[in-house]
């Protein structure tokens, strides 16, 4: 009887571990494909390769996420791995500003308070880029606080945060045809962004489908 409890303690501990594994790969994983990019911008200070409307896509789809979590309270996990995305995104996004303004030869300089749309996600200060997220954050905070009760706003949010996901690769193919090159580009961000499917059922179970590179991965934890 004492064996069998031992077993069952083992086998309880190592789904434990599988689980918390599985949960640092979700939060972590979709953050670290751009580890690569982010070392080849700073090593050739060029960043004409990467398109920062990557940043744009991923972090509207991000923020509309955790919007999505107040309204639906689904796994923690997925909250967390928006958040360490945004943050991934401002780091890029600071970087590129760096190298840009290093590299500027013209000593003009694009801002928000200008309100171009022409030079939209093209501005020329890092808060600049700060500002706009904090304005849509906010912005995306009052509609939600009005409409928290309607399940159909909620699941909206939801299905607008998968429909920018989706569009992540779309920036980074317009860059390469306008310089008609890849050069400076690390594949592994665009191929590689960890994709998160979460299903929700009645069950205590926890589904999560992983995208890495070409291969699929379906890892079921209890």
């Amino acid at each position: 009887m004492d064996a069998e409890v031992d077993i069952q303690e083992d086998v309880e501990g190592s789904w434990t571990l599988l689980s918390w594994l599985a949960s640092c790969l979700m939060v972590f994983g979709g953050a670290l494909p751009y580890v690569p990019q982010y070392q080849e911008i700073q090593k050739s200070s060029n960043t004409e390769g990467f398109s920062t409307r990557v940043c744009l896509v991923l972090l509207i789809a991000n923020i509309l996420r955790i919007f999505f979590w107040i309204g639906k309270q689904f796994e923690l996990t997925l909250l967390l791995q928006s958040v360490v995305m945004i943050l991934t995104m401002f780091a890029m996004l600071h970087l590129c500003c760096s190298v840009q303004n290093t590299n500027r030869v013209s000593t003009k300089q694009h801002r928000l308070s200008e309100l171009d749309l022409r030079y939209f996600w093209k501005w020329s200060a890092f808060e600049d880029y700060l500002l706009f997220c904090f304005g849509f954050t906010v912005l995306c905070a009052l509609v939600t606080l009005l409409l928290l009760d309607s399940a159909v706003f909620v699941e909206a949010l939801g299905s607008l945060a998968v429909m920018f996901e989706a569009m992540l690769g779309l920036p980074q193919l317009l860059q390469n045809l306008q310089n008609r090159s890849t050069r400076g580009m690390r594949y592994r961000p665009v191929r590689g962004q960890t994709k998160l499917t979460h299903t929700h059922t009645h069950t205590h179970t926890r589904g999560y489908i992983l995208s890495l590179s070409r291969h699929h991965i379906s890892v079921i934890v209890p």
